[in-house]
């Protein structure tokens, strides 16, 4: 069966595959040689607590860090993204942090890690993330926009989208 897809499909098809490139050009594939990270919890309560456990700690460093935080949406075209990497022990102590993956904007990745120190300590970890370990390893991601503010991506609003017809 032959499909027909609407220009419109069409276009919005191609603005996602463009926005992803795009996004996957601008960072780096190196990873942090002294902070290895565990693959992703892949089943369902753990990835939620893992999930929620996220948000609290997004909103937390949100708050303690409101001079340098952006409010809205994300611009269109994102002046850097920086990935970090960092441990958490149970009680909630940063233990380790690094960049995980960046454009390469040093200023950004300064401004990443030392929002994240300046938030700690974090909010305690829910028991189901740690198993047999003494600490949990996070992902998350710093959106920042030209003004040099941020959002974390865990709980930064849709960024805006680029039309085809805005020309």
């Amino acid at each position: 069966m032959i499909q027909s897809f609407s220009l419109s499909t069409a276009r919005t098809t191609l603005l996602a595959i463009t926005t992803a490139a795009m996004l996957m050009a601008g960072c780096s594939s190196q990873r942090a040689p002294n902070l290895p990270v565990s693959p992703p919890i892949s089943q369902g309560p753990s990835l939620a607590v893992l999930n929620q456990y996220k948000v609290a700690l997004a909103q937390h460093i949100t708050q303690r860090n409101v001079a340098t935080t952006s409010i809205g949406r994300p611009q269109v075209m994102l002046r850097s993204v920086v990935v970090l990497a960092f441990k958490v022990d149970k009680q909630g102590n940063l233990l380790a942090s690094s960049v995980y993956r960046s454009n390469g904007d040093k200023r950004a990745e300064k401004i990443a890690l030392a929002s994240l120190r300046q938030a700690a300590p974090l909010p305690s970890p829910p028991a189901a993330l740690f198993g047999n370990k003494s600490e949990v390893e996070i992902l998350e991601g710093w959106l920042f926009n030209d003004d040099g503010r941020f959002q974390l991506s865990t709980i930064a609003a849709p960024q805006l989208r680029y039309s085809l017809n805005q020309r």
